[in-house]
């Protein structure tokens, strides 16, 4: 394991605790049901919910998996940092029986060729330190017409980008303005600062990159969605996150 990947799960470990909370908000919150829409309708189609296989990559607390358990799907979630994977489970109450949890680095899976009939994340992919690799095992482990559907945004594009630094901090002085919590203010903040910049894909200009990305790593359809942060995101996220908007890549192999 390298160093940098190292720092990453020490962060991630320091960070359960207060993004387990996060998610336990967002599970009570009113935008559920168009998170579930936006994951599920972007699977292959399926007649029997429990017999899709469905794996969330970095669950973190467990956000996808508890709500798709809800919905009577019975997903595996995955995770490197065993403290996300406590949280998970504590966060999924009566619906941990319906997820299976395992600890394993999102660029080693350890499951056959061909299992998956979808595999997800949210905010997730651009803590890869080699993308490209990750992109590669995901495709092995999806059946052929399986679905890859991935939530992220530039969250650190503005370390490297004037015009993404400039619209970063108008987002820091609108919410000050409308007097609400600032979600970029916080625990560790400047740490995961300082290992963003070392990640590959902080200076680039996505989701464009990952499209070709995709394709190369033996995907044959790549589908981007620009706008899905409009449907997902609160009021507060929107504010936020106003030059840092999320979307949604689709890709099928």
């Amino acid at each position: 394991m390298s160093a940098i990947c190292s720092e990453i799960i020490r962060y991630w470990s320091g960070r359960a605790e207060t993004y387990s909370l996060g998610n336990q908000q967002e599970l009570r919150g009113d935008k559920t049901g168009e998170w579930l829409e936006s994951l599920t309708g972007a699977f292959p189609y399926c007649t029997n919910k429990k017999k899709m296989k469905i794996l969330d990559i970095g669950t973190g607390p467990g956000f996808f998996p508890i709500l798709l358990a809800s919905d009577g799907y019975l997903p595996d979630a995955a995770d490197c940092t065993p403290e996300m994977l406590r949280r998970a489970r504590e966060n999924a109450g009566g619906y941990a029986e319906q997820i299976r949890f395992h600890q394993m680095y999102a660029g080693e899976l350890h499951f056959p060729d061909g299992y998956f009939d979808a595999v997800i994340n949210r905010n997730l992919t651009w803590n890869l330190e080699d993308p490209e690799e990750v992109y590669r095992e995901w495709c092995r482990v999806l059946k052929p017409g399986g679905r890859l559907v991935i939530f992220d945004a530039n969250w650190y594009r503005y370390l490297y980008d004037e015009d993404s630094l400039a619209g970063y901090e108008a987002d820091r002085k609108r919410v000050a303005e409308e007097a609400i919590s600032d979600y970029n203010i916080g625990e560790n903040f400047d740490r995961m600062e300082r290992i963003a910049r070392d990640l590959p894909l902080s200076p680039i200009d996505r989701p464009e990159w990952d499209e070709q990305a995709l394709l190369r790593a033996g995907f044959r359809k790549v589908t981007i969605d620009r706008d899905v942060w409009k449907k997902v995101w609160t009021r507060e996220e929107k504010i936020n996150y106003a030059s840092t908007p999320m979307f949604r890549i689709v890709a099928e192999k």
